[in-house]
């Protein structure tokens, strides 16, 4: 049987950086259920770094996360993981109201947004319809980030600190309750002082194995699309978002990238995307833009999992000791996973935060699960490697 101290399940972005973080410190195995890591929500992941996207606890760790794709992921990534972009926020004339209130939460959040009427988002890109476009706000923060070069460097740096990771490895039987784990899964069995909980729209059913009661995990789906165009794309075009969240588009390699309104899923699986919703938002798109779309390139859906208040679980479960969650992180999986991986190794490692999440006002408790089931809450069992 293999031993480690800490046996990850999950090796998508959220594993793979608390991998990453966690190896100087423990034997840390890293498991993942398909034979690629990041199959499911990392791999289909449209990614972009939006500070401003989410609640209070995701701004900051998001915030958190903007020095490390600065520095080149620290030097795991070859080229530099983040190009800006900036985002145009656009609106129908009924749906002004709409640009009010999303004007108001960004200030109201420190980040006020440049209000521009239609003409003006024009200048932006000339390719929006006139007689579409009532009013818009410029985020200039926004970029794109390159999550395939962030997963793929986490995982090699991982690799580099000693650590190992086991594919086509899903999780069979789990057993012990934490005094040790013992994990059976389809490349053999593992034991474990810590198992986290890593394993994205899976992690509640990970947690009933393991005897865990669930956090009540929600999950959305997401269809993007490649389209070619009759119109020639500028490759420096912001992107642009329906404020209402109908859909969003940019230019990707010559081709456009488009993404559908988000819908509500009942389980996780292996998603394939709506073509109605995909149609949908290519007749929107042509609606409010003059480019009239050639060719469907291709099209595909991810998962996006969320906790009741939309904020990550992280942390060790009050009631049962050695287990550790990192899973809920919504759409904000590959923008806040470093200062998300940070966290969890300092929790794991000592039991607090990192010194620079405490400053911007983020505690233990706005990540544990105990938040999510407050009865349960046990607070002598915050965990320790």
């Amino acid at each position: 049987m293999d031993s480690c101290d800490v046996l990850i399940i999950g090796a998508g972005v959220a594993g793979a950086s608390a991998a990453y973080e966690l190896a100087p410190f423990a034997n840390v195995v890293l498991l993942e259920r398909e034979h690629e890591p990041g199959w499911h929500a990392t791999g289909r992941a449209t990614a972009e770094f939006a500070p401003g996207a989410g609640n209070r606890v995701v701004r900051a760790l998001s915030g958190a996360s903007r020095h490390f794709f600065e520095t080149r992921a620290e030097g795991l990534a070859e080229r530099p993981v983040l190009t800006p972009r900036g985002a145009l926020i656009i609106a129908r004339e009924d749906q002004l109201a709409s640009l009010d209130a999303c004007q108001a939460a960004a200030s109201a959040a420190g980040r006020p947004l440049e209000r521009l009427e239609g003409g003006a988002a024009l200048e932006h890109l000339p390719a929006l319809r006139p007689d579409y476009v009532a009013g818009a706000l410029y985020d200039p923060e926004l970029c794109d980030l390159d999550g395939a070069a962030l997963h793929r460097g986490y995982l090699e740096g991982f690799k580099e600190r000693g650590g190992r990771v086991v594919s086509d490895a899903e999780v069979l039987r789990i057993s012990g309750e934490g005094a040790p784990w013992r994990t059976e899964t389809r490349a053999g069995p593992f034991e474990s002082a810590v198992l986290v909980d890593a394993a994205g729209a899976w992690a509640d059913r990970l947690a009933q194995l393991a005897g865990v009661t669930p956090v009540g995990l929600t999950f959305t789906r997401r269809s993007a699309f490649l389209l070619q165009s009759t119109l020639e794309l500028d490759p420096g075009w912001p992107m642009v978002g329906d404020v209402d969240a109908a859909f969003r588009f940019r230019p990707d390699a010559g081709l456009l990238l488009g993404v559908a309104a988000d819908t509500p899923t009942t389980a996780p699986g292996d998603l394939q995307p709506d073509e109605r919703e995909v149609a949908g938002a290519i007749g929107r798109i042509e609606q409010a833009t003059r480019l009239r779309m050639h060719r469907l390139i291709r099209s595909w859906a991810g998962l996006c999992t969320f906790t009741a208040d939309r904020s990550p679980v992280v942390g060790m479960e009050e009631t049962v000791p050695g287990f550790f969650w990192l899973a809920g992180q919504g759409d904000a999986g590959i923008q806040a996973a470093p200062a998300l991986a940070r966290a969890a190794a300092r929790l794991l490692v000592d039991g607090v935060l990192p010194d620079d999440l405490l400053t911007l006002g983020l505690t233990a408790e706005d990540l544990m699960p105990a938040r999510l089931r407050p009865l349960a809450y046990r607070p002598a069992n915050v965990g320790r490697l």
